[in-house]
C-alpha cells in the first residue's frame, strides 16, 4: 500500500481525462508517477485504428498532471495553467499495454511561475522529455 496520497486527492483533473494512476515517490523538488494503459482507452480508437498508439499531446498532459500534483499543497497555489512548452522531444511510441513512468522535477520558482522538467519511460525506454512553465491562477 501507497503511502503517498491519492492523485484524486490533489489533481482536478477526473477520468476520461485524468492520465496518472499512481505516485510511486514525492518530494519537493520531484515527483516520479505511472500510467497504466489497458488498450480500451477512447483515444487508442481513432489514433490510429489497426496501429494504436498514445497521442503526444497526451503524453504531455500526463506529464502536466504529474507536475500539478508535485505542485499541490504549495502555500500560494491554485489551479496551475501551461504557460509555455519547450524542448519537446518525442522518442518512441507508446502502445497499449504499455506503462508509463513519468519524473517531473520542479526547476525553479519566480513568484507564481514554476519552471519544470519532465521525462517519461516505457520498460526503461525514454519516450518524452519536455521543459515546460506553469502559473498558479
Amino acid at each position: 500500500m501507497s503511502t503517498y496520497p491519492d492523485i484524486l486527492d490533489l489533481i482536478p483533473q477526473r477520468p476520461p481525462f485524468l492520465f496518472v494512476d499512481k505516485i510511486i515517490d514525492r518530494s519537493d523538488q520531484k515527483i516520479t508517477t505511472t500510467l497504466k494503459l489497458t488498450g480500451n482507452e477512447d483515444f487508442f480508437k481513432g489514433h490510429f485504428p489497426g496501429n494504436p498508439i498514445m497521442p503526444g499531446v497526451l503524453l504531455q498532459e500526463a506529464l502536466f498532471q504529474s507536475g500539478a500534483a508535485l505542485m499541490a499543497g504549495r502555500a500560494g497555489g491554485g489551479l496551475g495553467v501551461v504557460t509555455r512548452v519547450q524542448n519537446a522531444k518525442f522518442k518512441n511510441m507508446v502502445r497499449p499495454g504499455d506503462e508509463l513512468v513519468m519524473d517531473v522535477e520542479l526547476t525553479e520558482s519566480i513568484s507564481n511561475a514554476h519552471y519544470m522538467k519532465g521525462t517519461t519511460k516505457v520498460d526503461g525506454k525514454t519516450v518524452l522529455v519536455i521543459e515546460f512553465a506553469v502559473a498558479s491562477v
